[in-house]
């Protein structure tokens, strides 16, 4: 049987999903993974990087060394609103590329409800960009599952997504100097780090805040994924 594929952007989001399953490290084709089993169930992973251009490269990888039964995304989301809270589950009816406009129907799996739009832009968004993407009904932000989604229904693979919020894009936790503290790979970058508590000291509180709220969210993506696994 072909196993099912759970699909990070960085180590961090696949962290749960390792604890959880026992994943070993393998290779999928010219780099690394991990591979292990669900309840008998064959399963594969990998960490693509940050961003649409990684995401595509790393399901290219993925998807010429295996054909997954299901692809599986996994990880962090940033919300539109100030009342989401933080480790709240995002089941988007929809997926959109906010480059090209292109769309990708969500197909759940596993129990829920699919509600609203992601959408998936390789830039930090600027505040008064949110109110015309509310009207679209977006309710949450990432980098890569528009890439994903696209490389999966070009090759028939079916595909879903569980991301949890890890930030709002309303509080201005997360501007283009913080996002620089992580390295494409989605990997710290310590001295970016330790240079932003230099110049910044009085925000330390907040980047303890954010990480934890990104811990929950990894964890919550992590345990609905699984669920969803296990009743489909």
């Amino acid at each position: 049987m072909a196993p099912i594929a759970f699909v990070c952007a960085m180590p961090m989001e696949l962290r749960p999903l390792t604890k959880r399953l026992g994943l070993r490290p393998t290779r999928l084709g010219d780099g690394p993974g991990r591979e292990g089993s669900l309840d008998g169930r064959d399963v594969v992973a990998i960490v693509t990087g940050m961003g649409t251009e990684l995401a595509a490269a790393g399901m290219a990888r993925l998807l010429d060394a295996v054909t997954p039964e299901r692809v599986v995304v996994v990880g962090i989301t940033g919300a539109v609103e100030d009342e989401t809270p933080i480790g709240a589950l995002v089941l988007p009816e929809r997926v959109v590329d906010g480059a090209s406009g292109r769309e990708h129907r969500h197909e759940l799996l596993g129990p829920g409800t699919t509600h609203g739009v992601m959408w998936t832009t390789d830039r930090i968004t600027p505040a008064d960009e949110l109110p015309a993407l509310r009207a679209q009904g977006v309710v949450s932000l990432d980098m890569e599952t528009a890439a994903i989604a696209r490389a999966c229904e070009e090759r028939e693979v079916p595909w879903t997504v569980f991301r949890a919020i890890s930030d709002r894009a309303t509080d201005g936790s997360v501007d283009e100097e913080v996002f620089r503290l992580s390295n494409q790979d989605g990997t710290p970058n310590p001295r970016a780090v330790a240079r932003y508590v230099l110049r910044h000291p009085g925000r330390l509180s907040g980047m303890v805040r954010m990480g934890k709220g990104a811990k929950l969210a990894t964890e919550r993506a992590a345990e609905a994924a699984i669920a969803a696994v296990r009743a489909g």
